[in-house]
């Protein structure tokens, strides 16, 4: 069981995160939703409540300051006796008419100090009911303001919520969604795309440099248990081969083939269980692909091989590039059984290499590119998805490690490898090498 954990790149214990729910948005959403429109709404209604109540505190303060219905009553009262008092006395008629006419003006007074009292105390209620009324508009408008904003916060926040669970489960986001909220939601949006991006494409590479590495733990022990017996078993087919009698030669040079092919087939796990290793050199890739290529390429294929001059060196691993360019070019010889045409391009390329899980080079980087194409049977859809995976193989007894030690190579250079093929016309394949491999 820990081995198939490690050969599907999941840990032990590991939870498997493509069953597993996003947050649920529905219990959030409510209560966020219910707290933003209340607060909102309390916002607005509190500071209006307490100005209003001040307002009309004052306005009743200011009213009461200027009503002086009882103070004029009083000066009436007195007017009145003093105005008998002095009408008992004997006046001149100008005395008198004065006193008429001041007799006329308290009276007159006193009937406006009623008639504003009267006014006063209507007014206090217009006043209650005009703050009432003041308040219940705030309250109206306040909420629609509240209920629009709240709406505005909550939905793109919830939506942002359950893109969290689904970057979280390791699920995709929707491609498109609703323009909703202020111009920053969609500003959040967009690092949110770029970061689940960037999540999916380091899970990939991580589960794959986990079955990567399954993969060379495997191949080590393969190797390992099957050279073992290799040796003696080539120590007796040599004893067998010098005294087996004549009858038996045919089972011997069987047994001596297949002996063979089992030390090639150690070697290939052998080399697929180990990284390169040692000290990096300069390495001339134009120089090393062309000597491959002249020794690799059989005569009955016409090789079309270019290199462009001035190519700068690159720092990295001899052995393993060079086992690497062979067995991509052994593919394309494979795949024209009979006749066919190879074309091998050593370019040199300023421009960025595609970004994929494999490549963890910088953008602005040098590359040297080696392209192999061939004009051979071309490669089935459903296998070019799976073509560099170990053990994958369309060849009778092939053991399916040639391009994954190649893609191996390129990725420990700091490098990709990329296929396209066509079915009956062929198929490319791309190495990328930086100049500053190592």
């Amino acid at each position: 069981m820990n081995e198939m954990r490690k050969l599907t790149g999941q840990k032990p214990g590991a939870v498997d995160h493509q069953n597993v729910d996003p947050a649920p948005r529905g219990a959030a959403q409510a209560p966020f939703r219910t707290r933003l429109f209340a607060m909102l709404l309390l916002f607005a209604l509190v500071p209006t409540v307490a100005v209003t109540l001040v307002w009309v505190g004052a306005a009743a303060r200011t009213l009461t300051l200027f009503s002086a219905g009882s103070a004029w009553e009083r000066i009436a009262q007195s007017g009145d006796e003093t105005y008998r008092i002095v009408t008992a006395a004997p006046l001149t008629p100008t005395q008198r008419a004065s006193l008429e006419r001041h007799q006329a003006e308290l009276v007159a007074s006193a009937q406006l100090a009623r008639r504003f009292d009267f006014v006063t105390n209507r007014s206090m209620r217009l006043v209650a009911v005009g703050a009432v009324l003041v308040i219940v508009l705030v309250a109206v408008g306040a909420s629609r303001v509240a209920g629009h904003l709240s709406r505005q916060l909550s939905r793109p926040l919830d939506e942002l919520v359950g893109w969290t669970g689904l970057i979280r489960s390791g699920r995709a986001i929707p491609p498109h969604a609703d323009r909703r909220g202020a111009p920053e939601f969609e500003v959040l949006r967009s690092g949110m795309r770029t970061m689940a991006t960037e999540l999916e494409s380091g899970r990939r590479r991580a589960l794959e440099a986990e079955r990567a590495e399954a993969f060379r733990e495997s191949a080590r022990r393969f190797a390992h248990e099957l050279k073992n017996p290799l040796t003696p078993i080539r120590f007796a087919v040599d004893r067998l081969r010098r005294g087996a009698p004549e009858e038996l030669r045919d089972t011997v040079e069987v047994l001596a083939e297949e002996a063979t092919r089992l030390e090639v087939m150690a070697k290939s796990f052998a080399q697929f269980g180990r990284l390169p290793d040692g000290a990096a050199a300069d390495i001339d890739v134009a120089e090393l692909v062309t000597r491959v290529s002249r020794s690799t390429i059989p005569d009955r294929l016409a090789l079309d091989l270019r290199c462009d001059d001035g190519l700068p060196l690159i720092t990295g691993y001899h052995e393993p590039l060079v086992r690497a360019v062979t067995n991509v070019l052994i593919n394309a010889a494979d795949a024209c059984p009979t006749r066919g045409d190879i074309t091998v391009r050593v370019t040199g390329q300023q421009a960025a290499a595609p970004a994929g899980p494999n490549s963890s080079a910088n953008a602005d980087t040098n590359w040297v590119v080696i392209s192999v194409r061939d004009t051979g049977c071309g490669i089935a859809p459903d296998t070019l998805a799976r073509i560099f995976d170990p053990y994958v193989t369309t060849k009778p007894g092939g053991t399916g490690l040639g391009l994954a030690i190649a893609r191996q190579t390129l990725q420990a250079h700091r490098g990709t490898m990329d296929v396209e093929s066509e079915p009956g016309r062929g198929t490319t394949m791309t190495m990328r090498l930086p100049v500053t491999a190592s």
